[in-house]
């Protein structure tokens, strides 16, 4: 089995701040993967990070170096790593793990790589996310997990929500801290966009518990006049 880093930092609303971090300082030998090129498909109604086509990520995983007897270890920020384990499994590579860069002991290299590209084969999982009309109409037997920071749970004005609120019952367990306890039952984690949520969805399976993806999170949730809750 071959390893491959795949460095997947990002910034909100700074196309291409990404690729200049790994430009300046990267884990040799990594290949890049964009959180809103690659791991994600155009915005829209879906919202503002919907799901990649199969064929799509295929080609971007292919060229990062991802295929089959591929070990990838992904690493980033603000979720980009975990949301390209999620989405591994999604399409069939279990062989995936996230690391913290901070942990990171060794050297860093500056400048492009040459990846050695691989072929990777999508086998789309089905039942792992859910779309919003099944998560509004199930909102009694769901343990919905919210995954922003507090304030924005909490539907205070900020610069990033149309409509701020949060989907009714559901928990906080913001990305950034450690996940909470939550109650027994079936998961569904969401964020603003479905990228900080599969932070949690990482820690709940690391935990020994499995959870659902709101791909669209809050970003479609507020287009569709949907209940909001705030305090």
């Amino acid at each position: 089995m071959r390893y491959q880093f795949v460095d997947c930092r990002w910034e909100l609303g700074s196309p291409g701040a990404g690729r200049e971090l790994y430009l300046a300082g990267h884990i040799p030998g990594a290949s890049f993967l964009d959180v809103d090129a690659d791991l994600a498909a155009p915005p829209g109604r879906g919202g503002r990070h919907p799901l990649p086509a199969a064929d799509d990520f295929a080609r971007a995983a292919s060229r990062a170096g991802i295929g089959e007897g591929v070990f990838v270890v992904a690493y980033g920020n603000m979720g980009g790593a975990e949301r390209l384990w999620w989405l591994l499994h999604h399409f069939g590579h279990d062989d995936c793990a996230v690391l913290e860069l901070d942990g990171w002991l060794g050297p860093l290299q500056a400048g492009e790589e040459a990846t050695e590209p691989a072929e990777f084969i999508p086998r789309e999982c089905s039942g792992d996310t859910i779309e919003p009309d099944e998560l509004a109409r199930r909102l009694d037997e769901l343990v919905v997990v919210d995954a922003r920071r507090p304030e924005r749970f909490r539907g205070e004005p900020n610069p990033i929500d149309v409509n701020p609120g949060r989907v009714p019952g559901a928990h906080n367990a913001p990305w950034d801290e450690p996940l909470p306890e939550l109650p027994p039952g079936e998961l569904v984690a969401y964020c603003g966009s479905g990228v900080t949520a599969c932070v949690a969805l990482h820690r709940l399976f690391l935990s020994g518990r499995e959870g659902r993806l709101y791909p669209g999170s809050w970003s479609q949730w507020e287009q569709l006049g949907l209940p909001v809750d705030r305090d």
